[in-house]
């Protein structure tokens, strides 16, 4: 048996050392420790991440967040750091939640490019259909919305979600929590209007499915915030499983249910569950679907990502999380935070994502429950390739996006190819003669393209860093800079999980850098800061060592608290919920 190390930790006064056995210790009381009998083959660390008991991680990640195997940590948002307003002040009155994006009839006009949106208002229970203006806007072609009602024209369906189906081009299909007339009662259900482009006064429902009965003691306030449809044939083709059945996934199962499978959101369970709705109003669940959110508060299906938006509003601090299928079920692979910039405050009950890939950059839209400051659509941007697959066939090329103001969307970083790269200077020039790396320039690092990587936010010369470029990005070689002066860190391939290592300078100044990683055409993948620690006698902080007992007893409740997703949600009153 390999010999027996520990660690520890005391408080209190006096230098830090290091025993043969591995211990580190400061003269004082002690406070925390660990032992082991073997090495890790990676290292060791608290799971979850700063609270739990030691465990193997699943790779080192020095001045990062831990990581293990099968455990998903929140990331740094890929695409650009803003949210940009969209609408017009006061276009909306309110309570605006969910949100869908769809392709356009026509792409012969740069407004048609650009798709269109569907939305809903709960509190009123209006629906609307909205366009882009091709200048940088995006407003209701139904100014005043459209009035649901239940079949028999009664009621105001507390709509919150809704979505659009390939099987059914003539409709729009609408969650809801319950029938704001009697706000008291749950019924969440899932209706459906006849509509192309809302442009009806007012629409009754042709069908509903009330779920009630799977959901006894549900909440009235708690139902179905979010909708979304994905096709029988991607589900089946990604080996989807049927939990009712205990098998494979087969769309005969369930006679008029249509081509695909409805997933609903439940604000109550915090859960996704997935619905084959018949025909006759009956339906049957298909699966279930857990989170790591404490409210859903709505879903998308992305075919361009082959992937299911799971996404939380202010009570999870503007925290998304993307599931793919993996076994049979969906399971989330990446969690993301906020866009850097964006205000985590704001009630961002919708979320939906554009088809269109224009200058390396998808469109994100987000519809603001709360109307805050006036505004309630908002969008930011999530990277792309244009020859991405899954949407089952080609993108079109559209014009840009456009934003508030004119012009269009900055795109996060990656230049598709045949575009200019940032800087100015063509993708493929970036090399000298001898093949060797030219360093980008200074004008190549814009706001659009900052972080779009991950990196400590610290380190010291010398020290093995791991980056994070994006799993898009898996097998392709890139380069790794930094700058104040470009500096050649290295070329590295990127690795499936998405990251490359790179090690500073050993006379690398103190103070603050940027790391960049650009491709191997030159073009700026994205860029980050760092701030490098000047080179001293004694240890690194790197956790809670060095602080005095009520100093770490705070930083270890701030961790803590850090882990652990808000769980009361910050809402208006019921009928605008």
């Amino acid at each position: 048996m390999a010999s027996r190390c520990s660690t520890s930790r005391t408080s209190g006064s006096g230098s830090a050392r290091r025993t043969r056995h591995g211990s580190s210790t400061h003269g004082g009381t002690l406070v925390d420790s660990y032992s082991w009998t073997a090495h890790a083959a990676t290292t060791y660390g608290r799971n979850p991440d700063g609270t739990g008991a030691f465990a193997e991680t699943a790779a080192p990640t020095k001045g990062a967040a831990n990581r293990f195997a099968g455990v998903v940590t929140a990331e740094a948002w890929p695409g650009g750091p803003d949210e940009r307003v969209l609408d017009d002040e006061d276009t909306f009155t309110g309570d605006l939640s969910g949100i869908d994006w769809t392709p356009s009839a026509s792409a012969s006009t740069p407004a048609s490019a650009a798709g269109q949106l569907w939305a809903v208002q709960n509190g009123d229970g209006l629906l609307y259909h909205l366009t882009s203006d091709g200048a940088g806007g995006w407003a209701p072609t139904n100014a005043a919305g459209t009035e649901l009602h239940y079949a028999d024209g009664s009621g105001t369906p507390d709509a919150e979600g809704v979505t659009v189906t390939s099987d059914d081009p003539g409709a729009v299909y609408v969650s809801t929590e319950r029938n704001n007339d009697v706000s008291a009662t749950s019924r969440p259900a899932v209706l459906r209007f006849a509509t192309t482009d809302g442009s009806q006064t007012t629409l009754n429902a042709t069908d509903e499915w009330n779920l009630a009965a799977d959901f006894p003691g549900l909440g009235a306030n708690a139902g179905l915030e979010g909708v979304t449809w994905i096709p029988d044939s991607w589900l089946t083709a990604h080996g989807f499983a049927d939990e009712h059945t205990g098998a494979a996934y087969s769309p005969a199962t369930y006679a008029g249910h249509g081509d695909g499978l409805f997933f609903v959101g439940v604000e109550g369970t915090a859960s996704v569950y997935a619905y084959a709705l018949m025909s006759d109003g009956g339906f049957q669940r298909v699966a279930t679907i857990a989170t790591p959110f404490s409210v859903v508060a709505d879903v998308q299906f992305d075919p361009t990502l082959d992937a299911l938006w799971v996404v939380c509003d202010d009570a999870c601090s503007g925290r998304t999380a993307l599931y793919e299928v993996t076994d049979g079920a969906f399971a989330a692979t990446t969690v993301y935070e906020a866009p850097t910039n964006a205000d985590r405050t704001l009630a961002n009950e919708g979320f939906a994502i554009s088809g269109v890939c224009t200058e390396g950059a998808r469109a994100t839209f987000y519809a603001d429950d709360n109307d805050t400051d006036g505004f309630s659509l908002r969008t930011g941007t999530y990277p792309c390739d244009s020859s991405t697959p899954g949407d089952g066939g080609t993108t079109p090329t559209p014009t840009p996006t456009p934003t508030p103001g004119g012009g269009s969307t900055p795109a996060p970083g990656d230049t598709a190819p045949g575009d200019t790269a940032p800087g100015g200077s063509a993708p493929g020039s970036s090399t000298s003669p001898s093949g060797s790396p030219v360093a980008p320039s200074e004008a190549s690092l814009t706001q659009a393209n900052r972080g779009s990587l991950t990196a400590p936010a610290t380190a010291r010369p010398g020290d093995t860093i791991t980056v994070g470029v994006g799993t898009r990005y898996a097998g392709q070689q890139v380069h790794v800079w930094m700058f104040s002066t470009p500096t050649f860190l290295g070329t590295a391939t990127v690795a499936a999980d998405g990251t490359v290592t790179a090690t500073i300078p050993a006379d690398a100044p103190a103070g603050q850098h940027r790391i960049v990683v650009t491709a191997e055409d030159g073009t700026v993948l994205g860029w980050t800061t760092i701030t490098i620690d000047p080179v001293t006698g004694a240890l690194a902080f790197t956790g809670a060592e060095g602080l005095g007992v009520a100093a770490l007893a705070a930083f270890l409740l701030l961790v803590a608290g850090a882990g652990v997703l808000v769980l009361r949600r910050r809402r208006g009153t019921p009928a605008s919920e």
